[in-house]
């Protein structure tokens, strides 16, 4: 269409063919190309070149000198930043994650440094040819990931590579190649080096809904999950009753939960899945006399627990609330269809009831199937989105002090006892509330509430 703007594949296609118009050598490198050869639609593009970052910037008006000293320069183009790196050599890991000597090299020299084979593949969008030094296609095509060279060199360079294996493995559904699968369990305290929010990262791309369930597996097979996520390992050693259960242990549960994630799910839904039944493996206590096991409190325990979790992992704030919230209620929701009106108006209400209610229909498919509870709230969510009166509270605090209530513990009772008769239907415009005030401040439970 004209006038629309390139696309990032064309912008990083003309930054190739500056730099080699300069003379210089340059291809796209890593993710883009297996994505561009796997026919999915790269996220970003990255480029490799010969020339040096002063050369670089000389030859783009825009540039971000993000790690100069390691030969990386971002280039700015219509808004879109490409990272272009020079050819270069890394070694002297000291810390597990970062080299101490960079030299600048050749193509193939920048190659030897990186983690796989699929992500070694370099291709000049120019003349559409491609340049593969490390069996890269034929790993590729057969759908293996394997390190390059050595896998516990690979893994020892830089340890983030064991979760980045696996979270490979699970997002392009290859298989992880014998030897280099060996190393990540061998080498898998390692991750315990990583910092949290690397982790973290890592761990958002891996519980992915497409590939989630696949994911959750593979970390506890590699032996990850343990050591980045102790208390989610504890739920494979975990039973339950299988009147309610029938899918086993609550690691299973978890995992069949994840393969019920509906495509566009938002991360926090998988994050509140993994985190629900946290607590089952500190709670479960069995009756003597049934055989059946209890996790009484888990949600309460569980909803603490997740608080931890997450901001050990550094986890926004408000996305440790929302999911914690979901982890603390969850156990509500069979007991909807007989609440009084105004709880069940109270739960339909809550801010994080659209994932809560996701997380329960989860629930119910990861375990006996049911969904009479999920369908009754639906109706019951449908039915109130035509009641707008009921989600603003009739009087607020200014309205009881406009009364002569005082500010304080009394008010905020009165406040609370309006807002459970308004649920229940006994109130439904502000003057009823308010004549209703009047009548209960002048009995005789008002002792207090109103100024002398």
């Amino acid at each position: 269409m004209a006038g629309q703007p390139p696309s990032a594949r064309e912008l990083a296609t003309q930054i190739v063919r500056t730099l080699q118009a300069a003379g210089f050598d340059a291809f796209w490198v890593g993710g883009c190309v297996r994505d561009f050869l796997l026919g999915r639609e790269p996220l970003d593009f990255d480029i490799a070149t010969n020339a040096r970052p002063d050369a670089v910037e000389k030859l783009f008006p825009k540039t971000i000198a993000v790690g100069k000293k390691f030969g990386v320069i971002v280039v700015v183009e219509q808004h879109q930043q490409f990272q272009v790196a020079t050819f270069r050599a890394e070694s002297d890991y000291q810390d597990g994650r970062h080299p101490e000597t960079v030299t600048f090299g050749d193509a193939r020299a920048d190659v030897s440094r990186r983690d796989f084979t699929v992500n070694g593949l370099f291709y000049d969008p120019v003349t559409e040819k491609l340049h593969d030094w490390v069996d890269g296609e034929k790993d590729l095509r057969a759908k293996i990931l394997r390190t390059i060279g050595s896998p516990e060199e690979r893994f020892t360079e830089d340890h983030l590579r064991l979760l980045r294996a696996v979270r490979f493995a699970a997002q392009l559904g290859f298989e992880i190649e014998p030897q280099t699968f060996a190393a990540v369990q061998k080498l898998a305290p390692k991750i315990r080096l990583i910092t949290p929010e690397r982790i973290r990262d890592e761990l958002l791309k891996l519980f992915h809904p497409a590939h989630a369930a696949r994911g959750l597996q593979l970390l506890r097979d590699s032996g990850l999950l343990e050591h980045v996520l102790p208390e989610l390992a504890a739920t494979a050693a975990c039973e339950q009753s299988p009147d309610y259960h029938p899918e086993g242990n609550v690691f299973n549960h978890l995992r069949l939960m994840l393969e019920k994630l509906p495509p566009d799910a938002p991360a926090n839904l998988a994050w509140a899945v993994l985190m629900h039944d946290i607590a089952k493996p500190v709670t479960a206590q069995r009756d003597a006399a049934t055989g059946s096991i209890h996790f009484y409190e888990h949600e309460k325990i569980g909803a603490t627990m997740t608080e931890d979790i997450l901001t050990r992992l550094r986890f926004p704030n408000k996305d440790i609330e929302e999911i914690s919230t979901c982890v603390r209620f969850h156990m509500q929701f069979k007991d909807a269809p007989h609440m009084r009106k105004a709880t069940l108006r109270r739960l339909l209400l809550r801010e994080t009831f659209p994932l809560e209610l996701e997380l329960h229909r989860l629930d119910c498919l990861g375990s006996h199937g049911r969904l009479d509870v999920y369908d009754f709230l639906k109706i019951e969510d449908e039915a109130l989105k035509h009641l707008p009166a009921i989600r603003p509270p009739l009087l607020t605090g200014a309205d009881l002090m406009a009364l002569g209530v005082k500010p304080g513990p009394a008010m905020g009772a009165l406040l609370a006892e309006i807002r459970e008769k308004q649920l229940a239907d006994e109130l439904k415009t502000a003057d009823e509330a308010r004549a209703w005030a009047k009548d209960r401040l002048a009995g005789d439970g008002a002792a207090g509430m109103t100024k002398s």
